[in-house]
């Protein structure tokens, strides 16, 4: 699977960005897919994940309510809509695919990344 995250840029906190995952593959359906981010100088962390069918979704406590992620397997895309977005979302944003198709809270469990897309949030 080759995924290519887009949809990134600037936006004033309070503000909304909608980022997309476009994946190539006939077998992007049986994954499950993942978002993750990099603020500068800090780890990356799990943001949000899907599974295989977009029935079942999770996310982390601080993008709880302000981020919602869904996916379309006939587009072989995935999207992370964020809402409310403050200072400290910004960062790389980064799509993942897993072959655990419930989707994981784990970097450990993706083994397909795309190249991230930046969001920067001003104050």
């Amino acid at each position: 699977v080759q995924l290519q995250a887009s949809g990134g840029g600037l936006v004033q906190a309070g503000g909304s960005l909608r980022l997309f995952c476009a994946a190539s593959g006939r077998t992007f359906s049986s994954y499950g897919m993942g978002w993750f981010r990099q603020a500068p100088g800090k780890a990356r962390e799990f943001v949000a994940t899907i599974n295989w069918s977009g029935g079942s979704t999770d996310y982390a406590d601080s993008v709880k309510g302000r981020f919602t992620i869904s996916r379309d397997n006939a587009r072989n895309t995935v999207y992370l809509q964020m809402n409310s977005l403050k200072p400290e979302d910004t960062g790389v944003y980064y799509c993942a695919a897993t072959p655990v198709d419930s989707g994981s809270y784990y970097m450990r469990e993706y083994g397909y990344w795309g190249q991230g897309t930046l969001v920067t949030v001003s104050s």
